[in-house]
């Protein structure tokens, strides 16, 4: 590939933009706060894997557009899974392949959440390798309140980030958390000023892109290993519970709420 942006998805929900050796993915549903729709979530799913497969690529950057970097899963989306269990199953499966892609990617990848980053924008941002976040961002992962298992990333990472018991007081009750906070708990890497993020994650690439590439690649296939070993354990199973949740009367009341709310 070479530089330039090339849009993906059936309304240009991706953007994956090129600078030399670095691949700028941007999350592009800015009316929607970046939630992921059905395209958008396939998008997510299959990049990765073709990214790590082009040799010329050192680094890889996420971030979203508009004001938001994902405000999680499409309302419209979640609630078609309901019904929907081929969609749902199909669904699931792509975020599935999106924690064992994106946690298996040679090369670092680097998060500039510039806005929001919740449920599966959380755990982007959690799977990546260094988060740099703005100071009016925020994090939370609201599967567990909303009736939903934390399976997509959430249930992961955030217990290796974090202490164990930190995570289970966020993932449990869903609350914000706020950058600084983000940082003293170890779930990004600094703070910034608003507007700043994605053009410090590209001074970020831009130097890792300079560093020798074979020890950067192997060293953080080191520094992955445990993570690796957790994925295989834990995957399968995680997402086999989340996709049992959509049947629970719960979780459909509050959807219904939510969705009623936003109508």
């Amino acid at each position: 590939m070479g530089d330039g942006t090339t849009a993906r998805g059936s309304e240009q929900e991706l953007l994956v933009e090129a600078r030399g050796p670095i691949r700028l993915i941007t999350l592009n549903r800015p009316s929607a706060f970046n939630a992921a729709n059905e395209a958008l979530h396939g998008e997510i799913a299959r990049i990765w894997q073709e990214l790590d497969a082009e040799p010329d690529v050192r680094v890889i950057v996420i971030t979203g557009s508009g004001r938001a970097f994902c405000a999680g899963g499409d309302l419209g989306l979640l609630d078609r899974m309901v019904g929907d269990t081929g969609l749902r199953d199909a669904i699931m499966a792509e975020a599935a392949e999106t924690v064992r892609a994106m946690t298996a990617v040679r090369v670092p990848i680097i998060a500039a959440v510039n806005g929001p980053a919740v449920g599966l924008g959380c755990s982007l941002a959690a799977m990546s390798d260094l988060v740099i976040v703005e100071e009016q961002a925020y994090f939370a992962d609201p599967h567990v309140a909303l009736g939903l298992v934390a399976a997509d990333g959430g249930g992961l990472m955030w217990p290796l980030l974090t202490s164990l018991l930190r995570a289970k007081e966020f993932i449990f009750l869903g609350d914000r958390v706020p950058a600084a906070d983000a940082v003293q708990l170890g779930l990004a890497n600094r703070v910034v000023p608003t507007g700043t993020a994605l053009s410090v994650a590209l001074e970020l690439a831009e130097r890792m892109a300079s560093v020798p590439p074979q020890g950067l690649r192997e060293t953080k296939a080191l520094l992955n290993r445990t993570l690796q070993h957790a994925v295989s354990s834990w995957l399968t199973g995680a997402i086999a519970a989340e996709t049992a949740s959509f049947d629970e009367p719960l979780f459909q009341r509050n959807l219904e709420h939510l969705r009623d709310g936003k109508s």
